[in-house]
């Protein structure tokens, strides 16, 4: 049975006594401790048996965009009892186009909404706090590691999340058939796949410490990302937001976390479980190692391998910018093991978004920023995934 392994290794104790874990459960008056790791553990030898069976029926008996291409017609058609398709495909769906009793659609519409209007904040969250600060979780990264992920580039990894995160953050994207339940099924049937492959070729994986490739504790850590660490940086950049909106962004990731074979028991309501949950699973992750420094530094290089840009000087102004978040929204400890470098001035850009965040949610209405915040997400959208359309980003 695992054990809460490194609950008193330095890096686990700096976080929750005086990093960002501290400001954590001040944040949402979480009541940490390891009575409860007993019912988490089995979680990190748990994967989505039901997604791995379609990746089996399906990916693994034709060629990869033949079987793309038939799983998005049941995706956009449904699939019922009588359709002549595979069991685990039927199962699939019989899970995913039922929807759940606890779901509640206007707090799905709040946690779109807090998304949309916290505009390029949102997008510098997901970034520079939940994606860079995951690095620093070594046994998290190893399935990106051993699936040759860094050859692939950060442009691609960046982009692609940025699809699925937009996607599933706007107004009904969730509905069964839309644009945000295609995104989630899609993306648990990479799990999948990635998973099986990570089984079949590479024989040097350690489940006895890194859990089974994409198991479900880690999966759940990193919706929490997308939840409870998202809503704590918006904070730490000056945004502030409604409880109605705090609730809608947890519900909506739970719904999320439901469609992607996560279980539910895995899948916080709310500020308070989400940290408490999230302490349990840090106990048994190392920090960071060489991996997930190349992985942070490919992510930070980014800007400069970014065509979107067309001036070197613009490429590096912008690589700065997020140096100096980082450094603002993470432990100065993690920033150090990541290796991110030293910048002159660094907290002038975040302390002059603080001021400017305050000033402009006084004098522009709600709606106009939900509107323009959506505007200006999908334009960042919409220019990653021309840059990888158009170039060598494979």
């Amino acid at each position: 049975m695992i054990q809460p392994r490194f609950k008193d290794a330095p890096h686990f104790r700096d976080f929750w006594e005086s990093g960002n874990g501290k400001l954590l459960i001040e944040f949402s008056g979480a009541e940490v401790g390891f009575e409860k790791f007993e019912k988490f553990a089995p979680f990190f030898h748990h994967v989505d048996e039901i997604g791995d069976e379609v990746v089996r029926d399906v990916y693994f008996t034709k060629k990869f965009h033949e079987a793309s291409r038939e799983i998005e017609q049941y995706i956009r058609n449904g699939v019922s009892e009588t359709d002549s398709v595979p069991e685990s495909v039927k199962k699939l769906f019989s899970q995913t186009q039922k929807v759940p009793e606890w779901l509640d659609c206007n707090l799905l519409k709040s946690g779109a909404e807090l998304c949309m209007r916290s505009n390029l904040d949102s997008l510098i969250s997901l970034r520079d706090y939940c994606l860079i600060g995951g690095y620093d979780y070594a046994y998290l990264n190893k399935p990106l590691i051993v699936t040759e992920a860094l050859k692939k580039g950060a442009v691609k990894r960046l982009s692609e999340t940025l699809d699925f995160w937009v996607n599933a953050t706007r107004y009904n994207a969730l509905e069964v058939h839309a644009k945000g339940y295609e995104f989630a099924i899609k993306t648990r049937l990479i799990h999948s796949y990635a998973r099986l492959s990570i089984k079949k070729h590479y024989q040097n994986w350690d489940t006895e410490n890194w859990g089974e490739p994409i198991n479900s504790w880690d999966m759940m850590a990193t919706y929490i990302g997308f939840s409870l660490v998202f809503l704590h940086s918006l904070k730490k950049l000056g945004n502030s937001f409604s409880i109605e909106e705090e609730q809608g962004i947890f519900h909506l990731w739970k719904y999320v976390g439901y469609l992607l074979g996560i279980p539910e028991q895995l899948l916080p309501d709310n500020k308070k479980q989400a940290t408490e949950y999230f302490y349990l699973w840090t106990s048994v992750q190392p920090p960071s190692d060489k991996d997930s420094v190349l992985l942070a530094h490919s992510l930070l290089n980014e800007s400069l391998e970014n065509p979107i840009l067309k001036f070197e000087f613009q490429r590096k102004n912008l690589k700065y910018l997020h140096v100096c978040c980082t450094w603002f929204l993470l432990d100065h400890e993690v920033c150090k093991r990541l290796q991110i470098p030293e910048v002159p001035n660094k907290n002038l850009f975040p302390k002059s978004k603080i001021l400017f965040n305050k000033i402009y949610d006084s004098i522009v209405s709600r709606d106009a920023r939900i509107k323009r915040g959506n505007k200006d997400q999908m334009k960042v959208l919409e220019d990653y995934l021309n840059i990888t359309k158009n170039s060598n980003f494979h």
